[in-house]
């Protein structure tokens, strides 16, 4: 799971997503709309998201309403946080 999550996290774009999805739940055509890319562009990136549990997607009739599962992200701190100690621990 740190992997998929480490290299979901290090595209620029995909952090952006994270950030906008951190104020509520957005379809796939408002998060499109925040890109100067295609849809396919932002589509690749929703699905790296997907792949690595750090979003949820449902579907809403005939949109694609996408949340950020923050639990995924606690357990991604947390694991950051066993690989590399706290500053007490050093």
């Amino acid at each position: 799971m740190l992997d998929r999550t480490i290299r979901a996290l290090a595209d620029p774009t995909r952090r952006e997503i994270l950030r906008a999805l951190r104020e509520g739940d957005l379809a796939a055509g408002e998060i499109a709309a925040r890109f100067p890319m295609t849809a396919a562009s932002v589509s690749h990136h929703l699905a790296t998201l997907r792949e690595a549990e750090l979003v949820t997607v449902e579907r809403h009739g005939r949109s694609l309403v996408y949340s950020l599962n923050t639990t995924v992200l606690q357990e991604f701190v947390q694991g950051m946080l066993d690989l590399f100690g706290t500053a007490e621990e050093r």
